[in-house]
């Protein structure tokens, strides 16, 4: 059995936990309150949350409050792990895609489907199943995937104009928009304007999964389909990371290792992210597109990062935080949440409603990005145990980001970190 983190084994723990039931039905003939646990401590998301959360009051006297504890990113899944095994869970939790098998494994999450396919109006079948795999296990959906983000490319138009180059939707026009140019523009936009080329953002030489975002143009993978082998070492992902190397420590397109920089402060030419951050171009001083991520060698591809919402078993009120659950996410309020996140049902994948709810972004935009992303596009990298495979990825991915760095020597020593901990 492959070695787990204290967050892992939190999880993991509570199967004994809660296999004797859902633990939510006792105390919902009384006063109920439920409190659902999230990342987003964002003002505009918070107010769309409650005002979902007074309408379904007004239908339920009995639940007297519905409150959302917002946890700060860095730390959520610890935080939400220590609450769980302390005995104070919340009714409600959203999940991020890398602790989704951890949660969907352990038994933490209570099943949904039949109080999704019992809910009138539902439309349990329009959930899209890409956008479902990673919540299912054993024909049951422990989590509702209600952010399905793609990533794709903001572009800073003002600085690709001032480096004299071709702007990324000219070289989609003309079939050319692929890794080795990106790279090429990056290092003309830092070469001419002094800005930083390109960003991974959230990638700070840290969160490595969000390389995955370019390495998969490659068809590289973290580990096999099964979870079972490293893929760190093989050919395609030797070739992706040399690209990033020489990228990095050569051309300068990317900002190397201690250099930050923020795109939507105007300090980077372009930006690898999810769709979700336009919002932060409301009040942009300076021109900007949105264009999907490049091709790659293996042609063109998708990436999304997802969370789930999921009722955790052992809270108060399992049972009626279902029914929350089946409310906040049914066709209505989909719509209305999908002006910050993507949804998977596919009555709303189109670029007439997601126009709606996004004003900042052009129907072409979403077509390219949103739409096609989803239908399309693999997940970031998760596994069991995923913290402390996180950390060992990291740490062995070091000695990687320095210019002298031996790269196929480098990852093969990622597979000798955490080939134990794939191993059953």
């Amino acid at each position: 059995m492959r070695a787990r983190t204290t967050a892992a084994i939190a999880v993991a723990a509570l199967l004994g936990l809660t296999a004797c039931g859902s633990g939510g039905g006792a105390g919902d003939d009384g006063p109920i309150t439920l409190r659902m646990t999230t990342w987003s401590a964002n003002e505009a998301h918070v107010t769309l949350f409650r005002e979902i959360a007074d309408e379904y009051r007004k239908s339920h006297p009995d639940v007297t409050a519905i409150t959302f504890d917002a946890i700060p990113f860095e730390n959520y899944t610890t935080t939400l792990t220590t609450q769980i095994a302390g005995g104070n869970p919340p009714d409600l939790a959203w999940v991020l895609e890398n602790a989704a098998p951890d949660f969907v494994s352990s038994g933490a999450l209570a099943p949904l489907d039949d109080t999704l396919r019992g809910t009138d109006g539902y439309n349990f079948d329009e959930l899209a199943p890409a956008a479902t795999k990673l919540w299912q296990a054993d024909g049951k959906l422990y989590g509702y995937p209600f952010s399905t983000s793609p990533f794709g490319i903001f572009v800073n138009t003002d600085l690709v104009k001032a480096a004299g180059a071709q702007a990324p939707a000219e070289l989609i026009a003309a079939n050319q928009w692929s890794w080795e140019n990106a790279a090429k523009l990056a290092a003309a936009i830092n070469a001419e304007t002094g800005k930083a080329g390109l960003v991974v953002r959230d990638f700070d030489y840290k969160g490595w999964d969000n390389l995955s975002t370019v390495w998969t143009g490659w068809g590289a993978q973290a580990w096999s389909e099964d979870g079972k082998t490293c893929g760190f070492d093989k050919p395609e992902m030797v070739e992706a990371m040399r690209f990033l190397h020489r990228a990095t420590f050569t051309d300068k397109a990317f900002p190397g290792p201690g250099t930050t920089a923020d795109f939507f402060a105007g300090e980077a030419g372009l930006t690898v992210t999810q769709i979700s951050r336009a919002s932060l171009l409301k009040d942009a001083t300076f021109g900007w597109d949105l264009v999907p991520l490049p091709a790659g060698p293996k042609g063109e591809y998708a990436v999304i990062g997802q969370g789930g919402l999921g009722v955790l078993k052992k809270g108060r009120h399992a049972d009626a935080a279902a029914d929350f659950l089946a409310f906040f996410t049914n066709p209505t309020n989909s719509a209305k949440l999908a002006q910050f996140f993507p949804p998977p049902r596919t009555s709303l994948l189109t670029t007439e409603t997601l126009a709606k709810t996004n004003p900042l972004l052009k129907p072409e935009q979403l077509e390219a990005v949103v739409i096609d992303g989803i239908s399309t596009g693999v997940v970031k990298p998760s596994h069991t145990g995923q913290a402390e495979l996180s950390q060992a990825v990291r740490s062995a991915l070091d000695p990687l980001w320095k210019p002298d760095a031996d790269v196929p020597a480098v990852l093969a020593g990622v597979c000798a970190a955490i080939d134990p901990l794939l191993a059953e």
